[in-house]
C-alpha cells in the first residue's frame, strides 16, 4: 500500500473524477482518496517513484496544477494568515475588482469602458477562461469553468458588459470563500490530531541531543522536559511527574507517573523532567497508531458517502440531458428564440453542479472522526461511525471491560496451593496470573517444570516433577476428570482451582472491581435506543449474575469459551440484530471481528484486540460509547441537513432557471454559495 498527497486540489468534483479515473487503471488494485486530507491510498505492484509519475500523469489529464507527492516529509501547514500569500493568490482578482469598481463610479467613453471591462474580466476570470479552453480541447464541455466562460462571454456578446464582469466576480469571490472554508475545516480537523512530538531529547554517553522520534530504538534513554510531548512509548526510569493525557484520552485531569510506570507517546509533561527508556519504535507507538487509524479511516466510507458518489454520477448526465432538451426543444416547438432558451440552459447547468454534496458530506464524516479522536475514541472509518446510529444490541465482555481487570488474591486454601498456582501461572500474561504472582511475592523458578500449555477459557496445564499440574476454572477440572468440592463463597470472587497428580488441592479466591464508568451504562444506552444489553464471561454463574444485576444488564451468559462468545454474537447477528461487541483480551479478537461493530479497550487491551476492533476506547471506559453515539448522531444530523439543504435549494433554482426566472447571479449562489454554507455547517461537528 502506498500513500500519496495531492496538493493544490480544491475542487471536490475534480477529486471524485480523479478517483474514478484512477480506479479504471489496471496497474492499481485499490484506490481510496480522502478530499478532507488530500491523501490518496493505492495498492500496486509498481515501484514507488514510477507509480507516483504514472498517477501524476493521470491527475494532469483531469486537473492541472495538482502536485502528487509522498506525504512523509511534508512540513506542517502554515496556520497563520500571510498577507503576501493572500496577495499572490488573489491579487489579480482584487485588481480586476478595483477596475470594475472604478467603471461603476466614474464616467468613461465607450471604447475606454469596453477596454476596462475586458481588462477587469481577464484579471478576475482569466484563469477560468484558460481552464475552459483546455477543457474544451479535452472534450470536457460541461464543467463549471466552461459553463461560466460560455455564460459570461455570451453576456459580453449581448452587450451586457456589467453583468458579465459582475457574475464572474461574484463567482470568484464565492469560490474563494468556499476554498477558505474547506481549508479551515481541514486545518481544524488536523489540529485535533496534532499530538506528534517534533523531536526527542536522546541521552547518549551523558550528552543530550535532539533527534527525530523516528530515530529512536528500544533501549534508548530520553529526557522529557516540562511542556514537552512524549515522543514514543516508554518506561520512566528516573523522576516523578504529572502528564496531560488529553490528546490521547480526551481526559483533562492530569495523571501522576513515577519510576517503573509505562507512559505513551502523545502525553505532555506538566511537571519535572523525567528520564524515559524507549520501549517501542515510533511506528509502533501510540501516536503513530492513532494517526494511522484516523487518517486511514477516510478510506472506509459511510453508506451515505458512497450514495452521494454514486448519485453524482447519475445526477450529472441527467441534468446535462435536461439542459440540452431545455436549450433546443422549446424553440423547435416555436416557444421562443434559441438565444433565450440556450441562456436558460446555461443557467440551469451552472445551478446543477453537485459540489455542495461532494464537499460537505465527506468533511462532515471526517470531522466526526476527528472529534471522536479528540475525546479518546478512535473510530476506524465513517462506515462504523454511521453504523453506531443503527446498533440495537450491545454485548460486553466482563473482565477488563465492565470490570477493572485489576485482580487481587483475597484468600487461598494453603501456602502449597498458592505455590502450585504460581508455578503454573508464571508465564501467563492474563491479569489473574499477574494477581497470583503478586500474592506469591517471589519468583517460583523453572525447576522441574515442563509442558506448559494455556487452554483458552479454562486455565493452565503443565508438568511439575513428572506429575500433571492444573490451574484454572471448574471447566478445566471437569475436562480432566478431577473430583473436587467448591467452597461456599459470597459469589463475588473468581475461583482458581488447583489440582496436582490427579487430586484436587484447593482454591484461590480472586477479586475484581466494577469500573465506575460501567455503572448506569445500560440505562444510558437504552435511553439512546438500545433494545438489549448483554454480558458474556468465562467466569462462573454466581459472579456473572452479581455483576449483571448491579449493572442492570438485560442478559448474561457465564462459563463461556471464546468460541462460545463468537457463537452467541453470530446467532444474534443471524436474527437480524445490529450487534456491537466490546472486549479487551486477546481471546476477544475473533468476536470483535465477527460483530457488526467491534470495540476494544485501548489502554489495557491487547494489541490483537485493538487491531481486530473497529472502535478503540483509549481510556478503557465503556461509558465512552455514549460520547461516540452522540457524535455519530450529530454527524448524521449535519450530513442529512446538508443533503436536504443542497438538493432543496438546487431544485428550487433549477425550476426558476428552466422557467426563465433565475439570473446568472442566482445560479452562482446556488452553486458556490450553497457549497460554502454546507461546508460551514459541516464544521459544526468540530464543536461537539
Amino acid at each position: 500500500m502506498t500513500e500519496l498527497q495531492l496538493d493544490g486540489l480544491n475542487c471536490a468534483s475534480c477529486a471524485a473524477k480523479i478517483e474514478e479515473s484512477l480506479k479504471a487503471n489496471d496497474f492499481l488494485k485499490e484506490v481510496n482518496f480522502s478530499f478532507a486530507t488530500k491523501k490518496l491510498t493505492v495498492t500496486s505492484h509498481i515501484e514507488r517513484e514510477e507509480l507516483k509519475d504514472l498517477i501524476q500523469r493521470e491527475v494532469d489529464k483531469i486537473e492541472e496544477g495538482v502536485t502528487v507527492s509522498f506525504g512523509e516529509n511534508r512540513d506542517r501547514e502554515e496556520l497563520s494568515f500571510s498577507f503576501r500569500k493572500f496577495l499572490r493568490k488573489h491579487g489579480s482578482v482584487l485588481s480586476g475588482a478595483l477596475i470594475f469598481l472604478s467603471i461603476t463610479i466614474f464616467t468613461f467613453p465607450d471604447p475606454v469602458r469596453l477596454f476596462l471591462y475586458g481588462l477587469s474580466y481577464i484579471l478576475i476570470g482569466g484563469d477560468i477562461v484558460w481552464k475552459a479552453l483546455k477543457d474544451l480541447i479535452k472534450g470536457k464541455l460541461f464543467d463549471e469553468n466552461f459553463l461560466m466562460t460560455l455564460a459570461t462571454v455570451g453576456a459580453f456578446a449581448l452587450g451586457e458588459w456589467t453583468e458579465a464582469v459582475a457574475v464572474m466576480l461574484f463567482y470568484k469571490v464565492g469560490e474563494g470563500f468556499q476554498d477558505y472554508a474547506v481549508d479551515k475545516s481541514r486545518r481544524s480537523i488536523k489540529s485535533l490530531l496534532n499530538i506528534r512530538a517534533e523531536f526527542a531529547n536522546r541521552i547518549k554517553d551523558g550528552v543530550i541531543s535532539r533527534v527525530k522520534p523516528e530515530d529512536l530504538v528500544p533501549g534508548d534513554l530520553i529526557m522529557v522536559k516540562n511542556g514537552e510531548k512524549v515522543p514514543v512509548d516508554g518506561l520512566i526510569r528516573e523522576g516523578k511527574t504529572r502528564f496531560d493525557t488529553s490528546a490521547l484520552t480526551g481526559e483533562s485531569r492530569p495523571r501522576s507517573a513515577t519510576e517503573g510506570e509505562e507512559i505513551l507517546s502523545g502525553f505532555i509533561n506538566r511537571g519535572t523532567p523525567v528520564v524515559v527508556e524507549v520501549r517501542k519504535e515510533f511506528i509502533n507507538s501510540a501516536v503513530s497508531r492513532i494517526l494511522h487509524m484516523v487518517e486511514n479511516a477516510a478510506g472506509k466510507k459511510a453508506v451515505t458517502e458512497q450514495f452521494i458518489t454514486k448519485f453524482a454520477k447519475i445526477y450529472t448526465p441527467i441534468v446535462v440531458t435536461a439542459a440540452l432538451i431545455l436549450a433546443f426543444v422549446p424553440p423547435l416547438l416555436s416557444m421562443g428564440t434559441f438565444g433565450d432558451w440556450i441562456s436558460r440552459a446555461l443557467i440551469f447547468l451552472v445551478i446543477s453542479c453537485p459540489c455542495a454534496l461532494v464537499l460537505s458530506v465527506p468533511l462532515g464524516y471526517f470531522g466526526g472522526l476527528g472529534t471522536a479522536s479528540r475525546k479518546g475514541i478512535l473510530i476506524k472509518g465513517g462506515n462504523y461511525l454511521e453504523a453506531l446510529n443503527n446498533t440495537d444490541t450491545f454485548v460486553f465482555d466482563k473482565t477488563g471491560t465492565l470490570t477493572k481487570g485489576n485482580f487481587s488474591v483475597e484468600s487461598y486454601s494453603s501456602d502449597e496451593v498458592l505455590e502450585l498456582a504460581a508455578l503454573a501461572e508464571q508465564h501467563s500474561t492474563h491479569p489473574i496470573a499477574r494477581a497470583v504472582m503478586e500474592a506469591y511475592g517471589k519468583a517460583p523458578g523453572l525447576h522441574d517444570l515442563s509442558g506448559v500449555e494455556e487452554i483458552p477459557g479454562c486455565g493452565i496445564k503443565c508438568v511439575y516433577r513428572d506429575k500433571e499440574l492444573l490451574a484454572g476454572n471448574e471447566k478445566l477440572l471437569r475436562t480432566f476428570g478431577i473430583e473436587h468440592s467448591i467452597p461456599a463463597t459470597t459469589g463475588e470472587t473468581t475461583l482458581i482451582h488447583i489440582a496436582y497428580d490427579g487430586r484436587f488441592k484447593g482454591t484461590i479466591n480472586i477479586r475484581d472491581e466494577i469500573k465506575p464508568s460501567s455503572i448506569g451504562l445500560s440505562a444510558k444506552l437504552k435511553a439512546l435506543g438500545a433494545k438489549k444489553t448483554v454480558m458474556l464471561t468465562g467466569d462462573r454463574a454466581a459472579i456473572a449474575k452479581s455483576v449483571a444485576e448491579e449493572l442492570e444488564i438485560d442478559e448474561y451468559r457465564s462459563e463461556l469459551l471464546p468460541e462460545d462468545k463468537l457463537s452467541y454474537v453470530e446467532a444474534m447477528t443471524a436474527q437480524g440484530r445490529k450487534v456491537l461487541f466490546a472486549g479487551d483480551g486477546i481471546n476477544d479478537a475473533p468476536v470483535l471481528a465477527g460483530a457488526h461493530i467491534g470495540v476494544a479497550m485501548g489502554g489495557l487491551g491487547s494489541d490483537a484486540a485493538i487491531e481486530a476492533a473497529d472502535i478503540v476506547l483509549m481510556t478503557d471506559e465503556p461509558s465512552k460509547l455514549i460520547d461516540a453515539m452522540h457524535i455519530a448522531r450529530k454527524t448524521r444530523k449535519i450530513v442529512l441537513q446538508n443533503i436536504v439543504f443542497a438538493l432543496g435549494v438546487k431544485l428550487f433554482f433549477l425550476s426558476l432557471g428552466a422557467l426563465g426566472m433565475a439570473t446568472m447571479y442566482e445560479a452562482v449562489f446556488a452553486d458556490v454559495g450553497v457549497a460554502l454554507l454546507a461546508v460551514l455547517n459541516s464544521m459544526r461537528i468540530l464543536k461537539e
